[in-house]
């Protein structure tokens, strides 16, 4: 199972030759990673909030095969890579949803961080159940 997202490619993500800047393809990951907990019932202000914690990045990766360009409407597709305690592991794709051509591949991994002691922490119990439950 795999969450996906259709984005377009907006003028201001691409740069002269108006192929998508390489850094924007970890906010279009970001951006599915969202609408993901979105429809989980989750927003980063209730982890913050209700579970007192934050989920920095501490590791990512894209590795790109072919650009992006103004116009496309790109597809985002997650699906859940690795997980411990306080650890999980988004891979991802994107993909031109015209000709489905496979454009970067990559993950992001997100760690548990406690607000007030800014440590590693286990990542609520509920909010794993519910991406797994979703994208494997």
């Amino acid at each position: 199972m795999v969450f996906r997202i259709n984005l377009p490619v907006r003028w201001v993500d691409t740069d002269a030759l108006r192929v998508v800047h390489y850094s924007n393809y970890f906010r279009y990951v970001e951006t599915a990673e969202e609408e993901l907990y979105r429809s989980l019932g989750f927003t980063f202000k209730d982890l913050n909030e209700k579970y007192k914690i934050a989920i920095p990045r501490v590791e990512a990766y894209c590795g790109y095969k072919s650009p992006a360009r103004f116009g496309d409407i790109l597809t985002v597709i997650l699906r859940f890579g690795d997980k411990t305690e306080k650890m999980m592991r988004y891979d991802f794709e994107i993909r031109r949803k015209a000709d489905d051509e496979l454009l970067s591949t990559g993950y992001i991994k997100i760690v548990g961080m406690d607000l007030v002691s800014w440590k590693a922490t286990a990542l609520p119990p509920d909010l794993v159940a519910k991406v797994t439950s979703v994208i494997q």
